[in-house]
């Protein structure tokens, strides 16, 4: 079966464990004469490009010497891809294992189904093998939110057909260079969570057709920079949610959607921040306020930053003291 040239795209922030462990993976897929790699790193400080160029010498790496977020970094990606004759550029997260033929199922897919040009693989949760992470998603209004059903379902063989749905995961996209050159990049001011799913609905509207590849199997580490829920992430989805309604929704949308869902949730989302904030200052003096709970108050009041900001027109990284700088790793492996 002959490919058409692809792109494999990976961003690195300061994983190079991640980032490693993913290119061996991508070392031992078929058929490699047929891909080629792009690292862009985005501005890390763990010695990251020293660590990938010592041990991937000819895999080419674009320094972008700061945090450009999912979005910034992989636009910096496409750009360069677009630049060459590559015609499917594949997004891949750093904190993924590839099972050896994803590839190749990929362009099988594309074979069956030459007319869509945007798709998603069929995601695993790394600690968790059979365990489903990301299968496509959808809008549903009635939560204002997007929902992805297959998610957290132990895969027993009921998610073997080809889906057209409303979004795939970024950490897994491939797209025809044709979806960029039509639509644009990726929104860089969400930096992180909701940008695919805006592009694929800017995709969508541009009359590109999205679907998953349920033989294109890769296991992902459940972004190793949100381990724990962390408060960042709360910072990040609330923000770029209501980013996201204010760009894809027509004026009576939103107003419906704020009025039945978002402001309610608003609401509570302060309240909430501001009881639990004063559990903490009541309680902690008696040791009554364990560690959880702090997280718990912590991520309320990250979320109620993100909205905030929102409104105050802030967008790009979160504040300082949400970044994490080192992750944890999860420490079952990868069976082989």
């Amino acid at each position: 079966m002959r490919f058409p040239k692809i792109l494999i795209l990976i961003v690195n922030w300061n994983g190079k464990k991640d980032t490693l462990e993913c290119l061996a993976s991508l070392a031992n897929a078929e058929p490699t004469p047929l891909f080629s790699t792009l690292i862009v790193d985005n501005g890390s400080t763990d010695d990251s490009v020293c660590a990938i160029r010592s041990a991937y010498p000819d895999v080419p790496i674009l320094e972008t010497k700061a945090n450009l977020g999912f979005a910034g970094g992989n636009n910096a990606g496409i750009k360069w891809a677009l630049s060459k004759s590559f015609e499917w550029i594949l997004l891949l997260n750093n904190d993924t294992i590839i099972a050896p033929d994803f590839i190749k199922k990929f362009m099988e897919a594309v074979k069956e189904k030459p007319s869509v040009k945007l798709w998603g693989a069929k995601i695993y949760r790394f600690n968790d093998p059979k365990r489903l992470d990301h299968f496509g998603g959808f809008w549903n209004p009635d939560r204002a939110e997007f929902v992805s059903p297959a998610s957290g379902q132990i895969d027993n063989g009921a998610f073997e057909q080809m889906q057209q749905v409303d979004y795939v995961c970024g950490a897994a996209m491939l797209m025809h260079r044709s979806v960029p050159e039509t639509v644009g990049l990726l929104e860089e001011r969400f930096f992180l969570l909701w940008e695919e799913s805006d592009f694929c609905i800017r995709a969508r509207r541009a009359g590109f057709e999205i679907w998953t590849a349920p033989l294109a199997k890769v296991w992902h580490k459940v972004s190793a920079s949100f381990t724990g829920g962390k408060p960042h992430m709360h910072y990040f989805w609330w923000r770029n949610r209501l980013l996201w309604i204010s760009r894809n929704c027509i004026p009576s949308e939103k107003r419906k959607l704020y009025i039945r869902i978002i402001l309610p949730e608003i609401i509570s989302n302060f309240k909430i921040a501001m009881l639990r904030s004063l559990q903490e200052i009541l309680f902690r003096p008696f040791n009554r306020f364990d560690q959880s709970r702090i997280e718990k108050v912590r991520r309320y009041r990250a979320g109620c930053r993100g909205i905030l900001h929102y409104f105050l027109g802030r967008f790009g990284n979160c504040p300082p003291t949400y970044i994490r700088a080192s992750c944890k790793t999860p420490k079952k492996p990868f069976p082989t």
